[in-house]
């Protein structure tokens, strides 16, 4: 659906929440792991490259944030939207009907984008059909139950990885040999690519109920330093058990093991205060208007980008690219059109924030 809007931001948006969004949207689609190559011979420019890539198996590095930041910023953008719903009237049964449509149609959406490939369940639209309808919910719950839920969540699947008694699927952390992987040949006929697992979508369904849980915060009447102290504190004790948990239960977050939703749980809380303070608080809000245009409108960006939209923008830039940079070097060439089509993405957010287009569902 297309909401035509009023452009620019109310004054009850949290312009924070707007710019992590689109911080994580635009890093998502925005391809700069590839001006970092980790097996270059400088030190520097290795560590960066490990950085803009997904940890290959156990461990965890920047790239592993994305998806949970995203999952996390969903669950705290919901209390917002929904309160305003029940404040002018609506009953939860409608928004439970709307918010099932939704969840249905980010199911089939994420099919679209990945039917060619055994990965159809793995991509984040599939998965956060199934955590923003499990957030839902629980959302109107008392904190101490979302709480319980989002544990069980994470409990019961250390267990099921643990138990399960398929020969050739029993090995719960080992690669295309766990549950995780039995579940997509049951589910998909064939293992997805890179050992994503479909499964993945209960355990980090932890990660938009807790973002539930910070948007309530930040909605409570508390001053905004005690909100950021909050948050902050959760954060840090998030990732201090996760790598605690991680000295037993290896972080992995191709099959989102308990220690890697709780670690990754715990920096999403430490992101948002860093925003939260940064921009609500200090007021430090020039430039930061850059990425939250790119966060009005994450479902279109990320469609657009996974149909086909990065190829269409990389042959319009590549040829321009070539001619301006050919004669310095093929890395050269790969460093301008990614910023090219990076500001090519950008401007056409921009466009569509400027005429009040927003793409929901």
């Amino acid at each position: 659906m297309i909401n035509q809007g009023k452009p620019g931001f109310d004054q009850e948006r949290i312009l924070s929440i707007d710019f992590f969004r689109g911080l994580t949207m635009f890093l998502l689609v925005s391809g700069y792991g590839q001006l970092f190559n980790p097996a270059s011979n400088n030190h520097f420019v290795a560590a960066i490259g490990k950085q803009m890539d997904h940890a290959d198996w156990q461990g965890l590095t920047a790239w592993d944030l994305i998806q949970p930041f995203f999952m996390f910023i969903v669950g705290v953008a919901m209390p917002f939207s929904f309160s305003r719903k029940w404040a002018k009237g609506e009953s939860w049964n409608k928004s439970f009907w709307g918010v099932l449509r939704r969840s249905l149609l980010l199911l089939f959406l994420g099919w679209l984008v990945s039917s060619e490939t055994k990965s159809s369940f793995t991509n984040v639209l599939a998965q956060l059909s199934v955590t923003y309808l499990i957030a839902f919910l629980v959302m109107r719950k008392a904190i101490k139950w979302q709480l319980l839920v989002s544990a069980i969540l994470i409990i019961l699947t250390d267990v099921v990885y643990r138990i399960w008694p398929v020969q050739g699927f029993n090995q719960p952390l080992i690669a295309d040999n766990n549950f995780g992987s039995w579940f997509d040949v049951f589910l998909t006929g064939g293992l997805s690519e890179d050992r994503w697992v479909a499964f993945n979508a209960i355990p980090t369904t932890a990660h938009t109920i807790w973002g539930v849980i910070a948007g309530m915060i930040l909605m409570k009447n508390y001053t905004p330093r005690k909100k950021v102290g909050m948050l902050l504190i959760i954060g840090v004790a998030g990732i201090i058990a996760g790598y605690t948990l991680g000295m037993h239960i290896p972080v992995i977050k191709r099959i989102c093991t308990s220690s890697f939703i709780i670690l990754s749980g715990g920096y999403s809380f430490v992101g948002l205060a860093v925003s939260y303070l940064l921009i609500d608080v200090l007021n430090l809000k020039k430039g930061v208007i850059f990425f939250a245009i790119v966060g009005m409108n994450p479902l279109f960006i990320y469609l657009f980008w996974h149909s086909g939209g990065r190829l269409v923008l990389m042959n319009l830039a590549r040829p321009v690219t070539n001619r301006l940079f050919g004669w310095i070097s093929p890395e050269a060439i790969t460093a301008a059109t990614i910023l090219v089509v990076s500001g090519m993405m950008w401007y056409i957010c921009y466009f569509l924030y400027k005429r009040k287009i927003f793409i929901k569902i």
